[in-house]
């Protein structure tokens, strides 16, 4: 008798191993389509350096009162144009890598995106 309770008690707890693994691939693939923020103020990305997974909608909104721009590193992967108060700019990161930006008219202002 102990040893058929044992065999369940393992195969109960695999069962939830399975489980558990399935809803945080779910999490991560719906925190993914549901995007991240990035606001730009006070002459700054925040947060400074974020990790995504692949396939993550990223948005930037400006929230100073001047214009920024967001601009990969390579100056090809992603432009914006000037963005004014409260406007966005979103680009989806679909491959893995470390995606370094900045602001073109103030180019001390630097971040990153790691995408896993």
């Amino acid at each position: 008798m102990k040893r058929n309770t044992y065999v369940w008690r393992v195969a109960f707890l695999a069962l939830f191993g399975l489980l558990v693994a399935g809803v945080s691939k779910q999490v991560a693939a719906s925190e993914a389509a549901a995007g991240v923020v990035i606001k730009i103020d006070n002459f700054s990305f925040g947060p400074q350096s974020i990790t995504v997974p692949a396939g993550t909608q990223v948005t930037w909104i400006n929230q100073d009162d001047i214009p920024h721009t967001v601009v990969s590193e390579d100056k090809t992967t992603f432009k914006s144009r000037a963005l004014d108060t409260d406007e966005k700019f979103s680009f989806t990161f679909d491959k893995p890598g470390t995606y370094t930006y900045f602001c073109s008219i103030h180019p001390k202002m630097t971040a990153k995106v790691v995408v896993q």
